[in-house]
Parts: C-alpha cells; structure tokens; sequence
C-alpha cells in the first residue's frame, strides 16, 4: 500500500515552491478561486477544459463567463456566439451546443442552480465522470476523485495501482486512498504531470515522491 502521508507533504511542499515562481494552480481550480467557487463557473470551465491546454482553458473560460455569468445569460446567446467565446478549446463548437443544453436542463429541472449530486451531474449532456467529480470538489467542497490523464498516468507509473483507463483508476483510488486525501490528487497530479512526471522522458532527476515511485514504462527520462 502507497505511504499516502509522505507523497501527500511531499507534492505539496513541491507545489508551494512551484507558486513562489508565478506559476499557477490547474485553469478549473484557478477558475474556482476567481469565481469564488460558483457552481456554473466551475462547470463551465471544466467543460470548456476537456481536451485543452490550461492556458486556452482559462483564457476561454473567463471569454465565456465575462458574457454568460449564469446559465439564464447563456441560454439567451446564440450557440455560434457560445462557439466564438469557447474558441479555441478543443472541440469548441460540440461543447457550445452541450453548454447550450446544459443551461436549459438547469434553468428548467434544477431552478437554475448547477446539481451537487454526482448521478444528476452525469446525465447532463458531455458531462463525464472527471467533470462531475470536479464540480463537486470545486465548487461544492464535497469529497470526490477526479482522474484526468495526468492522475491516471502518474498512478499507473508509480506502482500505486494497475488500471486500464481513468474510470478504473477512480474505483481504485476510491479503496486505496484515505478520503482525506481524495480532493485534492488531482491539483497536486495534475500539476506534477504537466511540470515533472510528463508523459514523454519524464523528469526523473526532479522527482520528490521518486522514493514512492516503481517507474513503469518508463523507457527514457530526465
């Protein structure tokens, strides 16, 4: 079993080095601090943010909710306006029309609040399992896993668990990782994975948590 505590310190004392040098937290959670947790702001920047760099994330993000703050606001724009202020995230113009939709179930089914419930979450249209954990964490505080590429990869890398896809990874982070610890591994994963621990010749030579880490598949590092 992975020693939990010491790779928790660990990255975040390595995050809080990191932020004395200007660079920023994951663009959802950035998003989340800006927006003082709103629910709908969250949403959006976590749909907005799926297959997107965080840059364009966050700078199409503050775009979108500059002109739709609420989903009432959204809902009255034009899905080509929606499709103009999510450009350039990927697959900006499928995320338009599903925001579009979004903000009519909201508004019509839910009194035009953003559900804190993961099932309910999961039925609105594009909203997957890493968006709806991470709504819940942002913007409602509440105890979940959300497994990007990042958190799927480095979990698999280290030896902590041995899964096939992000879904799997979650299910075994639900059994193996104290609950203390479930909102905040993807912050911490997401920021290792992009600095350190990337996909391609990792940073090896950089790694605080190298002592917790088996280093599977990885054929080539830094």
């Amino acid at each position: 079993m992975p020693d939990w505590h010491s790779i928790i310190i660990a990255l975040k004392k390595w995050r809080n080095s990191l932020q004395k040098t200007g660079k920023e937290n994951p663009s959802v959670t950035t998003v989340a601090e800006r927006y003082k947790n709103d629910p709908w702001a969250v949403l959006v920047s976590t749909i907005l943010s799926l297959r997107t760099k965080d840059e364009v994330t966050l700078k199409c993000s503050q775009a979108l909710l500059a002109k739709a703050p609420s989903p009432q606001q959204l809902l009255a724009l034009k899905e080509t306006a929606i499709a103009q202020l999510a450009y350039p995230a990927g697959f900006y113009r499928n995320k338009a029309a599903n925001l579009k939709k979004i903000a009519a179930i909201v508004l019509e089914q839910h009194q035009g609040k953003v559900p804190a419930n993961l099932d309910t979450l999961l039925s609105l249209p594009g909203v997957g399992r890493k968006t709806a954990n991470l709504v819940l964490i942002e913007a409602y505080g509440i105890d979940g896993i959300c497994v990007d590429v990042h958190v799927h990869r480095i979990c698999n890398r280290t030896g902590w668990l041995a899964s096939k896809n992000p879904e799997e990874t979650e299910m075994i982070l639900r059994k193996i990782l104290p609950q203390k610890h479930w909102k905040v591994i993807n912050p911490l994963l997401v920021l290792y994975g992009q600095n350190v621990c990337r996909p391609i010749s990792p940073f090896c030579s950089r790694c605080v948590i190298a002592e917790h880490c088996k280093r599977n598949n990885v054929d080539k590092s830094r």
